[in-house]
């Protein structure tokens, strides 16, 4: 018991904190299945929320905590989805609690209209609700909601409960805009709940969102200067003859250094040829080159400032889940981003073509994960090249 009580103090919880069973909604990515740990609250009919990020419906999102999140949408029909699950000990009555979750937006969730029948973008903007229940998915008292979560990026809300009732249950719902409810198809992810802590209740709780930052978003460390080497001790007179200093090579001059476009050499490029940028990354489900992106963005740069007879075209490719109009914007807003970079570190511009494809030349099969994230790509295809280089 001595040793639990240290535990917990360490991580900053208190031992009167109530928790959930897999916070992190941790499971095998996969639609219609909600992860481990928590109860489907949807209608009958209706398929249960999904473990994300498994690619289906388009959902890339990386998560904020662990492998998966759990993703909830609304629908047109009026139905919309929710999640349940017994507490480790109940919310009491009269007592106060604070709780967290990560939330975000996707920017697509295509599925099927349940009004129209056809294939639509589950994109707009909802809220979540928290309840407490006597039994699972009963919601018996609404215990807090946030505004509409429109952020296609992971943010922190922050709940207050003061329950008017004991309850064993907590139930997470995604919900409509309101007061006035007008169904519409629309998404929520939801990632990394935190232990539900006892709190005093004229302790104030923010309720405005914090952005989270991804471990694989890290801000750039600022590089150090050079450590100098140290001084020799002064020289004391010799009558030995001194010993000759090697001469000193020059450098390779870039040309001489077998500049590459993502390892392919010159010497294996001809007009029409494409290369994949392997090593390019966006944020999800946007134009926005990450840093991690630059090191080879930086090796196209070289080539193309030695090899000034080379034109390329910069196409940008997408998946088939979303729709063809958001593929075709998205891939070409994609390409130019790229074409925008070579210019700025002063590629000529009549040197640099950009086209977006959208999902019309697939190079894997889209009912695959893997397949889909092959697609979704970025390629050079040479236009000009010189004979001679």
């Amino acid at each position: 018991m001595l040793f639990l009580a240290v535990t917990l103090c360490q991580a900053g919880i208190s031992q009167d904190a109530i928790f959930l069973t897999n916070p992190s909604f941790e499971d095998f990515a996969r639609h219609s299945i909600q992860p481990k740990g928590w109860i489907d609250c949807g209608f009958p009919g209706e398929s249960p929320p999904d473990t994300q990020p498994s690619g289906d419906f388009g959902v890339t999102f990386p998560p904020t905590d662990g492998n998966t999140y759990l993703g909830m949408v609304v629908r047109d029909n009026e139905t919309w989805e929710s999640v349940s699950q017994r507490l480790s000990k109940p919310l009491l009555a009269g007592n106060c609690y604070e709780f967290s979750l990560h939330l975000a937006r996707s920017r697509f969730y295509v599925s099927i209209s349940r009004i129209k029948g056809d294939e639509v973008n589950f994109s707009r903007p909802v809220k979540v609700r928290i309840y407490g229940g006597s039994r699972s998915c009963s919601k018996d008292e609404l215990l807090d909601e946030t505004g509409m979560v429109t952020q296609a990026s992971w943010m922190q809300y922050n709940f207050k409960f003061e329950p008017r009732s004991n309850y064993d249950y907590i139930i997470i719902e995604a919900f409509y805009e309101t007061p006035v409810l007008f169904p519409y198809n629309g998404n929520v992810l939801i990632d990394n709940a935190s232990a539900i802590e006892p709190i005093p209740c004229d302790e104030p709780v923010s309720k405005q969102p914090e952005p989270i930052q991804l471990e694989n978003e890290q801000p750039d460390i600022a590089e150090t200067a050079p450590t100098p080497a140290p001084t020799p001790p002064p020289s004391t007179p010799s009558t030995s003859e001194p010993e000759p200093q090697p001469q000193s090579q020059p450098s390779p001059s870039p040309a001489e250094e077998e500049v590459t476009i993502a390892g392919v050499k010159r010497s294996e490029m001809e007009k029409g040829k494409r290369i994949t940028l392997d090593k390019l990354y966006f944020e999800a489900d946007s134009a926005q080159i990450t840093k991690k992106s630059f090191e080879a963005l930086d090796e196209l740069v070289n080539f193309m400032k030695v090899n000034k007879d080379v034109a390329i075209e910069i196409g940008g490719h997408t998946n088939s889940l979303p729709p063809q109009e958001y593929c075709l914007k998205l891939s070409t807003a994609r390409a130019k981003a790229v074409a925008d970079y070579l210019a700025q570190k002063g590629i000529n511009r009549e040197r640099l073509k950009y086209k977006g494809y959208g999902k019309s030349d697939p190079i894997a099969s889209n009912k695959t994960v893997y397949g889909r994230r092959r697609n979704q790509r970025v390629e050079i295809k040479i236009l000009e090249i010189g004979e001679d280089g």
